[in-house]
């Protein structure tokens, strides 16, 4: 199939997808755009890698000071998302009281700019990601939030998956490039493998979850259109996964989906989550330490043992000089000297030490891994609650919760604009303003199917 004519199609299609989801008037907003705009950007490449990408210029591009044009965009967004939440009046103090441990950290990270070796710098990353809140309050003030998150997800997908596809298969050009050892990988609509596992992860996991909410459509042509449109999107985001060889993006995506399954099953008492998760641990803390079932997962996913150098960089991080109580600012240690030394010894320049809770601890001390660690076993005991009140929801946020704490072993994402990290908000926030609905039964396209079904029975 000649370029054009597969891009000719891909643009129908995704104006096709985009149609039918309007036309099915979901219950939100036009400010949902904002954070849609925000995660197709965290989720594919900046606007400056955008523009470079189509041969447009936009000047010099360093680590420590980004590029401008990106800090306009992504400045243009906080405003406009800040301008719709002051409209809507929300309730900061309801923030803080139902996100202690968030606005904790949060806090802290800003405090922590004052012992950075760049506060300028550890200023404006900080600044970047007062947008995940900001985003996150605009889905859940909309009329329904559920609803809210539901599109989102759907929207991103409709863009990001299958251009993917289209830049891998006819626009090689764009959608593959050079590994850090040479070899040639598929990037799709990001700009390096690892991004493209990510975005594969993020999107996979919500499909999967859709799939079984479609599943309860009652009218059988309704269910069957579902059906298909979600298997479709798993179909091509496998493919994407394959393409893009990240091991711990498909694990992560395997126990989220392992979650799922495991507390939909109606002997599974929701009560008893926690319970259920300490006992996994057990169990894999024995099988580790009996059989070193983590050297076999290693070798099965045909990864050596040092993980691509990770357990090596490892050892070289934690042996440079920073404070271990506060560390090194908020995202501050891959900057200046500690860079270059490191940099000296890996050719393939090292940016983040590719384990989540190792970064935490380079950066904020043990201060900052204290708070996450209080921060996400807050975010599970809301979530226990939530399994009884909304089990559909409430196994949507444990799930990807686990899948998360399992994908920052070997990769960082409680960081920057990163579209994990912008997921991690939306399933660890919690705001229910006064006389808004809060989160209630699945809606979204399969939601308005319902309602169809319901006025006609009544009728």
């Amino acid at each position: 199939m000649p370029p054009q004519l597969a891009l000719l199609l891909t643009v129908a299609f995704v104006l096709f997808l985009f149609r039918r989801d309007i036309l099915e008037k979901p219950n939100v907003t036009g400010a949902l755009w904002i954070p849609l705009l925000w995660m197709l950007i965290s989720g594919s490449r900046f606007a400056s890698q955008w523009l470079s990408l189509f041969g447009w210029s936009v000047g010099p591009v360093t680590l420590e000071e980004g590029s401008p044009v990106d800090e306009i965009v992504f400045f243009a967004l906080i405003a406009a998302g800040a301008y719709v939440l002051r409209r809507r009046r929300i309730h900061v103090a309801e923030i803080v009281r139902n996100n202690g441990w968030l606005t904790a950290f949060f806090v802290y990270c800003f405090v922590s700019i004052l012992w950075s070796d760049f506060p300028f710098v550890a200023f404006k990353r900080w600044i970047k990601i007062v947008g995940h809140p900001i985003m996150v309050l605009i889905l859940f003030t909309e009329p329904d939030p559920m609803e809210a998150v539901v599109t989102l997800m759907r929207r991103c997908a409709y863009v990001l998956v299958p251009f993917s596809v289209l830049f891998i298969k006819y626009y090689p050009e764009w959608g593959r490039g050079f590994g850090e050892w040479g070899e040639v990988v598929d990037t799709g609509v990001t700009t390096n493998k690892n991004e493209l596992g990510w975005l594969c992860f993020v999107l996979g996991f919500f499909f999967f979850w859709n799939l079984l909410q479609a599943r309860r459509i009652g009218d059988r042509a309704a269910r069957r259109e579902e059906l298909l449109l979600n298997a479709c999107f798993l179909a091509m985001i496998w493919w994407l996964l394959l393409r893009a060889h990240s091991a711990t993006s498909f694990v992560s995506l395997l126990v989220g989906m392992a979650i799922i399954l495991f507390v939909g099953l109606p002997w599974v008492n929701k009560r008893f989550i926690g319970r259920y998760v300490l006992a996994g641990l057990l169990i894999c803390t024995a099988a580790e330490a009996a059989f070193g079932i983590s050297g076999n997962i290693i070798n099965a996913l045909g990864k050596d043992p040092t993980l691509t150098d990770r357990t090596e960089v490892w050892q070289d991080v934690i042996g440079i000089d920073t404070s271990p109580i506060l560390g090194a600012g908020f995202e501050s240690f891959w900057l200046g000297e500690r860079r270059d030394k490191l940099w000296d010894k890996w050719w393939w320049h090292p940016n983040q030490a590719h384990n989540g809770y190792l970064e935490v601890y380079l950066n904020l001390g043990l201060v900052g891994l204290f708070m996450l660690g209080g921060l996400l076993i807050g975010i599970f005991w809301r979530m226990r609650r939530e399994l009884v009140r909304n089990l559909e929801w409430g196994r949507f946020r444990l799930g990807f919760l686990i899948a998360i704490v399992v994908f920052n072993w070997t990769e960082a994402t409680f960081k920057a604009v990163h579209l994990v990290w912008f997921v991690f908000y939306i399933i660890a926030m919690d705001y229910k303003q006064l006389g808004s609905k809060s989160f209630g039964p699945i809606r979204g396209a399969i939601g308005e199917i319902k309602e169809r079904e319901l006025v006609c029975e009544r009728a």
